[in-house]
């Protein structure tokens, strides 16, 4: 039986709607039958050949951002938080990206490893490499779990579709098209997949601003006449997303906390985005990959945090949780409905038919291009880094490439199971972040100093990971039994901020302690010891023209997250 909140929801979708999804779904799974004649190799299986121009996996790169992350979590920011939710971009993604395409893109392609894990095997052995693989793969069936809850909730409530039903199809579409096609099914599908996406932004976000009268219309029913909205429309210093009431205090947790630790954590060092990098077809191509996506990334956002705070204003529903969360923070939902509910009640209530089924399309297509992201990577991992590497050693080529189709099953069967851990969260974004302070931030920590203090020992590696993600989690658990009481997003940012400061400092203890490599045996893996020509200089010829140096592209997308920070100030 139907709750209210559950008929309220529903949308009234006719057969036109059904046909533009199938037809969508056609397209996927078309695309992983094309691509599946290009898989000869592990190679090509894993990396797409090491074939695919910039603009490709860059388009990638970003789509396999575009998942519930951003379109229920960041909608449900939006809708809960208002501004200050772009910080995940301007400041939490943006210059993170810039710093992935110069520095840290020519380590990674420069040495040819095939995963983020297999860097840490290189540069400290394998403790380390086996302490990442692990938690990386843990982390990213957790991930995927996420997409697939919020991809069953959305599909249950618009159409009626048992969560369960809806779960276990959008695996299997999932699973279809990247075990056939590898990477290169996945890459294509992302860049169709980022499109559709924008079919259901733009219009969503130009029909709803012009329905609250433009955007001083928007900020006018945010504002009310009610006290702290300034709150919602302002985004500095940000007080109300951290859970922080001193504003400098918020100001430096967004600026360390999240536009430090969790972002250059994220985008540094997350193998679901750089493997769409590492797929590319030169040095300069790689490099490119994030300094291009930075752009999109930057406005993409526009279209993602305002649908967030239309909904907040325009949906009876939402409107009224939104007035009980102000009034009491820890209230995140309300008659059945929660600000994960933003969108689709947003597209409930403003999209005729025919295009609520491209949204609906869009929805899928972000779901999937995400968990096809997680699982791609996944079976990258567990492959190469665990199976191949600590299990099973020195087998053939088609070895690889069988495993890798049996690991890709049982990720997406394991993301199953996870995805109902998500569902114990009345906002998604929450959950995400807690993850990525547990295995984003450590990591990251012990990347900044392997690449620049050849110093750093092996026994560090591993040890500086295993204290920094235990750190976070202490924090988190503190933060839920009441000891911290921080709410918001403030935990998160306070758990990757601890997990990082103690990798940081029980890695240089332990490295003072203990024999590093010699340098001899550290050569293209540290700064200190890796010609500059090495870093920059492309053979192919692709950073012909001033416009496609990468140094010039990181600069111009710094420019313009710039140029939207003063805007939205």
């Amino acid at each position: 039986m139907l709750t209210l909140a559950e008929a309220s929801l529903r949308l009234d979708a006719t057969p036109i709607d059904y046909l533009l999804i199938a037809v969508y779904f056609v397209f996927v799974l078309g695309i992983g039958l094309l691509a599946r004649r290009r898989v000869a190799s592990s190679l090509d299986f894993f990396l797409s050949g090491r074939s695919m121009p910039a603009w490709v996996t860059a388009l990638a790169f970003i789509s396999a951002n575009l998942a519930a992350v951003e379109l229920i979590g960041m909608t449900a920011n939006g809708a809960q938080y208002g501004m200050p939710t772009m910080h995940y971009y301007w400041i939490g993604a943006i210059p993170a990206m810039v710093f992935l395409g110069l520095v840290m893109m020519p380590f990674y392609y420069g040495s040819k490893v095939r995963s983020v894990p297999e860097f840490l095997l290189r540069r400290f052995g394998p403790f380390a490499h086996l302490v990442n693989s692990i938690s990386f793969a843990v982390a990213q069936v957790l991930i995927a779990g996420v997409n697939l809850y919020a991809l069953s909730t959305v599909v249950n409530v618009l159409l009626g579709w048992p969560t369960w039903v809806s779960i276990i199809a959008a695996a299997m579409v999932v699973l279809a098209y990247t075990a056939l096609g590898g990477l290169s099914a996945a890459i294509y599908n992302e860049v169709m997949q980022f499109f559709v996406i924008l079919a259901l932004l733009v219009p969503l976000t130009v029909i709803g601003l012009h329905k609250a009268g433009g955007w001083d219309g928007l900020v006018a029913k945010i504002n009310g006449g009610r006290a702290g909205t300034a709150l919602q429309v302002d985004s500095w210093p940000g007080t109300n997303i951290t859970g922080i009431g001193d504003s400098t205090l918020s100001v430096l947790g967004i600026v360390f906390g999240l536009g430090f630790v969790l972002s250059f954590g994220y985008w540094t060092t997350n193998f679901a985005e750089v493997q769409r990098a590492l797929s590319a077809r030169s040095m300069s191509a790689a490099r490119r990959t994030p300094l291009i996506g930075a752009y999109p990334k930057a406005l993409v956002a526009l279209v993602i945090i305002i649908p967030g705070m239309l909904a907040a204003v325009l949906s009876p529903e939402l409107a009224k949780l939104k007035a009980a969360n102000m009034a009491d923070p820890r209230v995140q939902e309300l008659g059945g409905v929660s600000f994960n509910n933003a969108l689709e009640l947003l597209m409930r209530d403003l999209l005729p038919n025919g295009l609520l089924g491209i949204a609906i399309a869009g929805l899928l297509a972000a779901f999937m291009a995400g968990m096809a992201a997680n699982v791609s990577a996944f079976n990258t991992v567990v492959t190469y880094d665990i199976w191949q590497t600590y299990v099973k050693k020195g087998r053939s080529d088609r070895y690889s490439l069988l495993t890798g189709r049996v690991v890709t099953v049982a990720g997406c069967v394991v993301a199953i199971g996870t995805a109902f851990i998500a569902g114990n969260f009345g906002n998604i974004m929450d959950y995400l972040q807690t993850l990525f302070g547990f295995f984003n931030a450590p990591l990251f920590a012990t990347f900044i100093l392997a690449l620049f203090w050849k110093r750093m020992t092996p026994a560090a590696g591993g040890i500086g990971l295993i204290a920094g993600t235990v750190s976070a989690v202490t924090i988190d658990l503190l933060n839920r039994g009441g000891v911290l009481d921080l709410s918001g997003q403030g935990a998160s940012f306070l758990a990757a901020t601890t997990a990082f400061v103690v990798d940081i400092a029980l890695s240089v203890a332990v490295s003072l302690a203990t024999r590093p490599k010699p340098d001899s045996e550290l050569a293209g893996l540290v700064w200190q010891l890796t010609p500059r020509s090495s870093r920059t200089h492309d053979a192919t010829g692709e950073d012909a023209g001033w416009y496609r140096k990468p140094v010039v592209l990181g600069g111009g997308a710094l420019l313009l997250t710039a140029a939207l920070n003063i805007i939205f100030w």
